[in-house]
């Protein structure tokens, strides 16, 4: 019997799961909307995502899930973006209701995990996947092994302090994060710091606005753009200062921002010591699908 692996991707609005063959090819895919206030009707609504899978490939097939938030030493959630599963042990109540074991990982690191095997990562020994998008977060495989830490939240460069000298570089309001801490980068490096930035510089806050004005050569857009590419620069510099990967992948929706990957060496190399080289700086090959083929994998070697 052919072994078919379930990837869900669990985000705020919505969840999608894709059926994996055992080459790890997408036979389907499809997405239903996140009861994200609702426990019961969130695993109901897994429940009967897994159960359509398992009629489609007439098997019981293994399940890996991408979950947004920190999944603590003890199993439970902390989620902004699906508040239901906050302080749940989402792995036992999951495994319960779908009557199977199942792995289950952060988003972020699950996308690194499938960038690193496989991906724009393969072949490299270090490799650090990063989103930009909602919101900003991250992953770092070594050898194709996914590195979570002690207390599995490896790879959360959103959350990290930015620098006082930035702040007062760019004259930029110290901003509430949604994690609980105060004046991390995700407000400011994400899709909506990019377009809030774009609005201290007197344009609108929109990201695709700036983006066209940027092409177009307005002052305004080339002045917001060099004040986040410098925070970003300095968030990724971060990243290389602690881990020192061979390459990072970038995946969300600022990711398919050309002059964001062109401009991310030179602006991280502003932040590092003198001689030391960015890595190389590459687009996710499997884009939107990556995190969904990271619970895939996760699901097939646990």
């Amino acid at each position: 019997m052919t072994t078919f692996i379930y990837g869900i991707d669990i985000g705020g609005t919505k969840m999608e799961l894709s059926v994996f063959d055992a080459n790890y090819h997408c036979v389907k895919s499809w997405r239903v909307a996140t009861p994200a206030t609702n426990y019961p009707m969130f695993l109901n609504a897994l429940q009967e995502m897994v159960q359509q899978a398992d009629s489609l490939t007439d098997c019981q097939g293994r399940v890996g899930i991408g979950m947004p938030g920190i999944i603590d030493k003890q199993g439970l959630v902390k989620s902004a973006n699906v508040p239901c599963a906050t302080g749940k042990a989402i792995k036992k109540d999951i495994e319960q209701v779908l009557q199977r074991r199942i792995a289950i990982e952060n988003d972020c690191r699950l996308f690194a995990f499938s960038e690193s095997n496989g991906g724009a990562g393969n072949g490299y020994a270090i490799v650090y996947g990063a989103i930009i998008g909602t919101g900003a977060g991250g992953g770092l495989c070594i050898q194709g092994s996914l590195y979570s830490g002690a207390n599995n939240i490896a790879g959360e460069y959103g959350h990290l302090p930015v620098s006082a000298q930035l702040i007062a570089k760019y004259q930029l309001p110290v901003l509430d994060c949604g994690c609980g801490l105060i004046g991390c980068y995700e407000p400011y490096i994400s899709g909506p710091g990019l377009a809030n930035i774009y609005a201290l510089y007197g344009g609108e806050p929109n990201t695709q606005i700036l983006v066209n004005q940027l092409r177009a050569g307005d002052p305004k857009a080339v002045k917001a753009f060099g004040c986040y590419i410098d925070l970003l620069g300095a968030s990724f510099a971060s990243i290389v200062l602690s881990y020192d990967p061979d390459i990072i992948v970038l995946g969300g929706g600022l990711s398919k921002i050309d002059e964001i990957i062109s401009a991310l060496p030179a602006a991280i190399e502003m932040h590092l010591f003198k001689g030391v080289q960015s890595p190389v700086i590459a687009p996710a090959i499997f884009g939107d699908a990556s995190g969904a083929r990271g619970a895939a994998l996760l699901g097939a070697i646990q």
